[in-house]
């Protein structure tokens, strides 16, 4: 495949067994930090009725994943990664169309995510799908604060 080539993508779910693929993209994609344990993200996303992980797959190979979730009310979206080898071809924009597919069959009305404040080029990746940024602010409490 050349780098302008569309790959031919097959979104479904991840199984359990595939946790170490995702988990390898989003390192690659420097999305893991250290207070998130990866695995124990993905590990509740598969086991809960109200979440997955979706994956994007050129062939049989892995090449992209989007969390998706809902609370019943709102959907939320983490760990959208695609491969370096696969960006810039619309995998990211078919990984987020699914996920609001999937949030749209289930009757949740909104879709939201979170960007870090210092990533202004994924703010205008998901502004051109149409997000905005919300009057609000995410407020936070670690329940089980880590020691160090």
């Amino acid at each position: 495949m050349t780098a302008t080539t569309i790959p031919v993508l097959a979104i479904s779910d991840l199984r359990p067994d595939e946790i170490s693929a995702a988990i390898a993209i989003w390192e690659e994609a420097g999305l893991l930090r250290p207070w998130n344990d990866p695995r124990a993200d993905a590990a509740l996303a598969l086991r809960s009725a109200d979440s997955t992980i979706l994956v994007g797959r050129d062939d049989d190979r892995i090449i992209a994943t989007c969390m998706v979730g809902h609370d019943g009310h709102r959907g939320w979206v983490y760990y959208l990664a695609v491969t370096p080898a696969f960006r810039r071809r619309g995998v990211a924009t078919r990984m987020m169309r699914a996920a609001e597919q999937w949030c749209n069959a289930r009757g949740i009305p909104k879709l939201q995510l979170m960007v870090r404040s210092e990533n202004a080029e994924v703010a205008r990746f998901y502004a051109a799908l149409g997000y905005a940024t919300s009057d609000v602010a995410v407020l936070a409490k670690w329940l089980n604060p880590k020691s160090d």
